[in-house]
């Protein structure tokens, strides 16, 4: 009998594909469909993340540009703000408001404040860009690895494709083929879960980089416009 008898488009399609496949290749094919849910998991969850940061950073940033004085701003943004703006304007003002209290009576005093104060936003800076960059690891690994993993199916598919045509000893292209196709799926599913991780690896990290300099930036404006309130006050 002609084994490409058997043989329909069907017998190629990805399900069939997978339950043809041996248990090693099988346990590769599900291990990446696994990481490509679990990298897509990170990029619906930061591409959602990093709009709602910039959004928020927006209308912040625009209230204060308004000419609004910064207590009420800082007041308006509640208790507990989520985001890490208000939190940093409400930090500056509250170590400027206890030294208000306490008194300033020197020009090392005031330096020490403003000592103080920056070493208080770069905290919450570093704490929200670790904060943001969460997730980012788990897509440098499929990104990186998952070619690998792949590769790895497909070379142990073929090992055992050959072996088949050791012990048939047949080379018909009809008896390989399916087996080489079985092999060479997992190297695909390994690109298909790498490529995405990949391109969103390098996004989200550009995306990082820009949203810790914003922080950055608004410290420094921050920083300058209490040592404006320093000076004033000590004129």
């Amino acid at each position: 009998m002609d084994p490409s008898a058997s043989l329909t488009p069907e017998s190629f399609s990805f399900i069939a594909l997978f339950l043809r496949a041996g248990w090693v290749v099988k346990g590769v094919m599900v291990g990446l469909g696994i990481a490509s849910l679990a990298s897509w998991a990170v990029i619906l969850d930061k591409g959602v993340r990093f709009y709602r940061l910039n959004r928020e950073a927006d209308a912040f940033e625009e209230k204060l540009g308004a000419g609004r004085a910064l207590e009420d701003v800082a007041q308006e943004a509640g208790e507990r703000p989520t985001h890490a703006l208000p939190r940093m304007l409400q930090a500056a003002l509250k170590e400027w408001r206890d030294a208000r209290t306490k008194g300033l009576t020197g020009e090392s005093q005031t330096a020490f404040l403003v000592q103080r104060i920056d070493r208080v936003l770069d905290t919450i800076i570093a704490r929200e860009t670790s904060r943001v960059e969460d997730g980012l690891g788990t897509l440098a690994i499929v990104a990186t690895a998952s070619p690998f993993v792949g590769l790895f199916g497909t070379v142990w598919g073929i090992m055992h494709a050959f072996q088949a045509i050791a012990l048939q000893k047949n080379t018909n292209l009809s008896v390989v083929a399916p087996a080489i196709a079985e092999a060479l799926f997992a190297t695909a599913i390994g690109l298909v879960a790498a490529i995405p991780a990949y391109i969103a690896y390098n996004k989200f990290s550009t995306d990082a980089g820009k949203y810790a300099g914003r922080l950055e930036g608004f410290a420094d404006d921050l920083s300058t416009a209490i040592q404006r309130r320093l000076t004033e006050r000590a004129g």
